[in-house]
């Protein structure tokens, strides 16, 4: 009986260990060897010599175009995630909604995550070219304008192109999280509400956004890992020119790494990038579980 017992017991994480073995073999591992690196002196050639201490750390920081750098990837994770929040929630309510062609409504929805990321930012940067980009030669059309407009006209400009791709690209998965949210309410405490002659803004923050939550949460904290290491678009649209002004630390680091050869700093940005990550998804879902152990 204690055998059998035993192997029920050790029976779960049988079945977990192959799953356990591939996050230590290709998340924990390399994590490991970055922390590692951060602290060893580097050559140009990647040849990794002795200890470092903090210098690598020391280096990356006093980097004239690392505090333009940090600015640029608070507004970028800031404004993605924020607006494609707000804007996804809005589509889910509507998507939602029993009316003819949700079906295909949903379908076009999810173009924009399905795609390539090199693929949307090379489509984008066509749209805005000053020459021959469509959107000029639409609004020529439509004579909303008389001459065509440099979209991209300075550095400024460019970065809000770049979130609002961001943003673009980013609407569909907050959506589909908040959809599959609004589908487990069941529609018995809406008709209670209703006869209680509860309107829509009474419904939605008394009923809709408690039980969203959850799924608000998930895909929040995802977006905010996941905006925060997108490399594709800043690097397809402008690969941080001119001078590092429209680089997020995920494109910096890069190009400090693979251009500029300078391994060791880059690995400490790499750190530094990681732990800020840690930092803003703790406290976000320590912040949440607070607030759902006020509501139990």
């Amino acid at each position: 009986m204690n055998s059998k017992k035993r192997k029920r017991s050790l029976e779960p994480y049988l079945w977990l260990l192959p799953s356990i073995l591939l996050i230590g073999i290709f998340v924990v591992f390399p994590i490991i060897i970055v922390f590692r690196l951060s602290f060893s002196e580097i050559s140009k050639a990647g040849i990794v010599g002795g200890f470092a201490g903090l210098d690598n750390y020391k280096e990356a920081v006093s980097l004239p175009a690392f505090p333009t750098v940090m600015k640029n990837t608070f507004w970028w994770v800031l404004s993605v995630v924020g607006l494609s929040t707000l804007l996804g929630f809005i589509a889910a309510l509507l998507l939602n909604q029993k009316f003819k062609g949700r079906k295909i409504a949903r379908s076009i929805l999810i173009f924009p995550w399905a795609t390539s990321l090199v693929i949307q930012a090379s489509v984008w940067n066509y749209i805005i070219k000053y020459e021959y980009g469509s959107l000029n030669n639409v609004l020529l059309n439509l004579g909303i304008i008389r001459q065509a407009v440099n979209w991209r006209s300075s550095y400024q400009i460019e970065f809000v192109w770049e979130c609002a791709v961001g943003i673009f690209v980013t609407i569909p998965f907050v959506t589909f999280c908040v959809l599959s949210g609004l589908q487990s309410i069941d529609e018995a405490l809406y008709e209670s509400a209703t006869v209680d002659g509860a309107g829509f803004w009474h419904k939605l923050f008394s009923i809709t956004l408690p039980l969203v939550r959850p799924s608000l949460s998930v895909s929040t904290v995802l977006n905010i890992i996941y905006v925060f290491n997108s490399f594709p678009i800043v690097y397809t649209m402008t690969k941080g020119a001119p001078a590092n002004k429209t680089d997020t630390m995920i494109t910096f680091l890069y190009m400090l790494n693979f251009y500029d050869r300078k391994k060791g700093p880059a690995n400490a940005l790499s750190v530094i990038g990681f732990l800020i990550l840690c930092f803003c998804a703790g406290i976000y879902m320590i912040t949440v579980m607070r607030k759902e152990e006020e509501t139990l």
